[in-house]
């Protein structure tokens, strides 16, 4: 992944979560030949505002894939369904309609151990695999933009 750029926004809401996601995720970029330098970050209030800050971060700078990084936990209401369909549905948008993959790295889970667990706990990473699919994404990207 030498000589590649990334964005990661990253959502401030269930900030422990996201801050282990984002550690997994800079981490692997980093130990993949990535320069720290190479690695944009933006921060955003919450998931919901996800889509957001990865379109203006694919308008304003030149990467060559987007991290989306954020956690929502299921509560006692429908809250949870809407922000998480809207932010899958968004995160498929941009990837429909820019020139460079957007990843989706939104955990969606029951309880906060759940996220814990997810987020660089007993089950790994999540931030990681991000890492390591938009590694893969960007290189197809570039091999298919090198053959038009």
């Amino acid at each position: 992944a030498e000589g590649l750029r990334f964005g990661i926004v990253v959502s401030e809401w269930n900030k422990k979560i996201t801050e282990g996601l984002y550690n997994g995720t800079q981490q692997a970029l980093i130990d993949n030949g990535v320069a720290l330098e190479d690695i944009i970050r933006v921060n955003v209030p919450g998931s919901f505002e996800l889509t957001f800050g990865a379109s203006m971060l694919a308008e304003t700078t030149n990467v060559d894939a987007i991290i989306t990084l954020g956690s929502v936990i299921q509560g006692e209401t429908k809250h949870f369904d809407f922000v998480c369909q809207a932010v899958s549905n968004g995160i498929t948008q941009l990837n429909i309609s820019l020139d460079i993959p957007v990843i989706f790295g939104v955990l969606t889970d029951n309880t906060m151990q759940q996220a814990i667990d997810r987020s660089g706990g007993a089950l790994g990473n999540k931030g990681t695999e991000c890492a390591i699919t938009a590694i893969k994404m960007a290189s197809i990207n570039q091999i298919l933009r090198a053959e038009d």
